[in-house]
């Protein structure tokens, strides 16, 4: 710090970040593929209503956003969504072939044309949705994951891998869809095709497992006629999480399995690289990679314990070199072109940006959305990564963000106030990242901890399991003991902690405040509220039994899901808080959010409820971001007692 160092209160530090900057950096770049020698990926646009555009990355370097507003490259499949894009070099054109958020319809284009229809609009409940289309040129079709609903329910839908004509017949004829699979099973991964087109592998799994937890690989023979014949298990099982599968170039079966503890990479039953280390991870959306085949033998693979680096994997010998650069976080997307690898990938100083290593030389370099500061740096904060002790001595991963001000401190009489970050999931991470919404907190004076309580990946299935048939306890049994170690050692203000966290954090958070005396006052963002509601058909297919493994089965366990759930102990909730929700969220759907107000109205506990149209499980609008960013801001100032200018008021109602 310079000699004009300012002391003010916590919380009152004038930031030059401001809500508005935060979420016009919000989300990053995903799904990376090739068409032709050509890298292309997805991109949000928070400032065009939260929609994602598609980039070409030309040869001489010149980026391009190929689809204008309104084209929103995004899928539903199970509402998480996934990979909603594929492309190849056409007589040195590139086709594409996407799906619209909008009508969920797969569309076909060569940039510069206007995208045209591939598949119908069906009016049964959710409709027709794809994932992780895959031109095949010879076949004239593309070859993908189709979920259908079948009636007004959210379990009333299949799953099976399809053939889409590339023509456009089945534009406006269901019929013309051709299904590959019978639909015996749940839930589906896209179909990877083996080099000599012989031969198709993809993941599947059923209720009540999460694809964490346990999901099969199947192979079948593909005939000339283009259908798929004797399907068969090789791998995984109800205990058993295969994350990813593809095909080596001499036709070996590569597949990333937990069998031994940890996510590792083997080849038709044999463990390449044995390592208590995750070279895989939850399949949250379909077409995740964690590892891509190179031609020469080499397998590109993200690897590591917490965050997952970049390498390349020497199958005869198991060792792994690592590329090189300033990335310590790389996000689950994969693709590889010759000796070409381009993924997405960030640090603590930097954004996700698209990266490409030459496994020729060794050199990475950035090639799309490259990370410019919005900011001096100076304001940034400079996170300490942390391992804290919880009940009967279990280790708690953390990410800890100090107040960091280039110009400003706080008083000495007392420590600073500090947000806990509950992540979602709950089977997740805190990636260690620039988010521009912790510096928006930590340039203020509040400092941040997100904690990778147990339950979180990145660290072993013993860890990840951890929270089995304990959620509501174990998460908040590690926030709690982070917040309170950080008090004990002078980091944190121990009158003046919160907590914060969406969806399955957003539980964490509300769990927390009728669960414990911690925290001064809690953001609960979408959330879970009433198990009993959410086992019972108030939230979608994918995650309608995921309650099975966090609680217990609800017709074994009834007394669970009430003794844990929020809405049932509103009585217990006396510290102030801000509820933010969407209300198009079909995950975690309004009508929790509301159930809780209701039982909340009257007991003089100071509270804000805000709703927004047009949001769905996650926001994505920058509108909506700065609202819910300045809202939480103001809920802090309030209750630690620091002024907050230029940031809206907001009304708590008793």
């Amino acid at each position: 710090m310079g000699e004009n160092v300012q002391t003010l209160p916590y919380g009152a530090w004038p930031s030059p970040i401001d809500a508005a900057l935060a979420a016009a950096h919000d989300g990053h770049p995903e799904y990376v593929g090739f068409v032709g020698d050509e890298a292309w990926w997805t991109e949000p646009r928070p400032t065009e209503a939260g929609r994602r555009t598609l980039v070409r990355r030309h040869a001489d370097g010149r980026e391009e956003a190929v689809l204008p507003a309104p084209w929103n490259v995004r899928t539903r499949v199970i509402e998480y969504g996934g990979q909603p894009w594929g492309g190849a070099a056409v007589d040195g054109r590139p086709l594409i072939v996407f799906v619209h958020f909008a009508d969920q319809r797969l569309y076909a284009f060569h940039p510069g044309e206007e995208p045209r229809p591939l598949t119908p609009v069906s009016g049964v409940g959710g409709g027709l949705r794809w994932a992780e289309p895959q031109i095949l040129t010879t076949r004239g079709e593309v070859w993908c994951v189709l979920e259908e609903f079948t009636g007004e329910s959210p379990g009333d839908v299949r799953r099976v891998l399809a053939a889409v004509p590339l023509d456009g017949s089945a534009a406006e004829d269901r019929t013309a869809v051709r299904e590959l699979t019978d639909g015996r099973h749940r839930f589906v991964t896209g179909p990877r095709l083996s080099p000599d087109g012989r031969r198709a592998a993809w993941l599947a799994w059923d209720h009540p497992r999460m694809p964490w937890d346990g999901t099969e690989l199947l192979v079948a023979d593909v005939h000339d006629d283009g259908t798929l014949h004797d399907a068969r298990t090789v791998a995984g099982g109800p205990e058993e999480s295969i994350a990813q599968a593809d095909w080596a170039p001499d036709g070996g079966l590569l597949y990333t399995s937990d069998r031994g503890g940890w996510w590792n990479l083997h080849r038709d039953g044999r463990p390449l690289c044995t390592r208590e280390e995750e070279f895989g991870g939850p399949l949250w959306k379909l077409g995740h990679r964690w590892f891509a085949p190179l031609d020469n033998g080499l397998v590109a693979v993200l690897h590591g314990r917490g965050a997952l680096v970049l390498g390349i994997l020497d199958p005869e010998s198991g060792e792994v070199v690592d590329a090189a650069g300033p990335w310590t976080e790389y996000a689950p997307t994969l693709a590889v072109h010759g000796d070409r690898v381009v993924s997405v990938a960030a640090g603590p100083r930097t954004s996700y940006e698209v990266v490409e290593l030459d496994t020729a030389t060794g050199h990475a370099r950035v090639v799309g959305a490259p990370h410019t500061d919005a900011v001096d740096p100076a304001y940034l904060p400079e996170p300490q990564v942390r391992t804290f002790t919880g009940p009967d001595g279990r280790d708690i991963h953390a990410h800890v963000y100090p107040p960091h001000h280039p110009q400003c401190t706080g008083p000495g009489d007392r420590p600073a106030p500090y947000v806990i970050w509950a992540h979602g999931g709950p089977t997740g991470r805190s990636p260690l990242v620039l988010d521009l919404e912790i510096a928006y907190f930590t340039s203020r004076g509040i400092g941040v901890a997100e904690v990778n309580y147990g339950g979180s990946t990145g660290y072993g299935r013993a860890y990840r399991n951890r929270l089995r048939g304990q959620w509501g306890v174990v998460d908040v049994e590690d926030c709690a003991a982070v917040a309170l170690a950080l008090a004990e050692e002078g980091t944190a203000d121990r009158d003046r902690l919160a907590v914060r966290g969406g969806s399955a954090g957003g539980w964490t958070t509300a769990a927390s405040l009728a669960a414990t005396d911690v925290y001064a006052c809690g953001t609960i963002i979408y959330p879970v509220l009433d198990l009993a509601g959410w086992a019972t058909g108030e939230t979608h297919d994918f995650e309608s039994h995921y309650l099975e493994s966090l609680v217990g089965p609800f017709t074994e366990v009834p007394h669970l899901y009430t003794e844990r759930s929020p809405v049932e102990h509103a009585d217990r909730i006396t510290a102030p808080f801000l509820l933010l929700q969407g209300l198009d969220d079909v995950i975690c759907p309004p009508a929790q959010a509301e159930r809780l107000l209701d039982r909340i109205a009257g007991r003089g506990v100071p509270h804000a409820y805000i709703s927004f149209e047009g949001e769905g499980h996650g926001f994505r609008r920058a509108d909506t971001m700065i609202r819910a960013l300045e809202a939480e801001l103001s809920l802090y100032a309030q209750v630690f007692g620091f002024a907050a200018p230029g940031v809206p008021h907001l009304e708590l109602q008793p």
